[in-house]
């Protein structure tokens, strides 16, 4: 295996991460989460596989950066679709229909997102260390406050309290969906095979949407 020389500074460290990263991210692009091995992610990214452990410690610590990073730019993303679209001016109905609308198409822009969302508890939690933990919670938080506070300055009908059991119901939701509107090969040979069965087949953005319809029936004041 040809492997990168050792790095020997701080800079050429944090520049080995940032290669991990986007190799591991670039594998997703073509990989099913549970397929993503350390394996063949040092084969790609040419570092011996316990060099790649010294930067990150597990495959799972990898991927839960990436589901930081993925968060934070999807957080971004939805705050200039809602700039975009909601108007300050219309009912809080219309407004809550429209962080609706955002939530669903800018998290059905993001397949690596909601597929790192739909491992996170099961799978990228574990084999973690303390440390590892630690930092990605008080990442989740400080983005869970910054979604937060996306939602009340456009919809401020709902309150912190409604915000965040909102916020909070949206990303177990999209994690769990995304999961059943990607099945296994067999599963999906049965939906094609037949028809009766097919009519149970989810559909991730359409079926987030309408969940999201009744969680805000459930968290606006009427």
């Amino acid at each position: 295996m040809t492997t990168f020389q050792r790095a020997r500074s701080e800079e050429q460290r944090a520049e080995r991460r940032r290669a991990i990263l986007a190799t591991a991210a670039a594998m997703l692009a073509e990989l099913p989460v549970a397929q993503l091995t350390l394996n063949e992610l040092s084969r790609r990214v040419r570092l011996a596989k316990s060099n790649v452990l010294n930067y990150f410690g597990s495959r799972e610590a990898i991927l839960l950066e990436l589901l930081d990073t993925e968060t934070r730019e999807w957080i971004a993303q939805l705050g200039e679709e809602l700039t975009r679209t909601v108007d300050p001016a219309s009912s809080a109905a219309e407004r809550g229909g429209r962080l609706a609308d955002a939530m669903v198409e800018t998290l059905a822009s993001r397949p690596m997102l909601c597929a790192l969302m739909s491992a996170q508890a099961a799978v990228l939690e574990h084999n973690i260390s303390v440390e590892v933990a630690l930092q990605f919670k008080r990442g989740s938080i400080a983005n869970l406050r910054e979604l937060v506070g996306q939602v009340i300055e456009r919809v401020p009908e709902l309150g912190e309290d409604g915000a965040f059991r909102f916020i909070a119901a949206v990303s177990m939701l999209a994690g769990a969906l995304w999961t059943h509107a990607h099945p296994a090969a067999a599963i999906t040979a049965v939906y094609e095979a037949d028809p009766a069965v097919a009519a149970y087949r989810v559909e991730f953005a359409p079926a987030l949407r309408m969940a999201l319809d009744t969680l805000l029936v459930g968290v606006l004041p009427r």
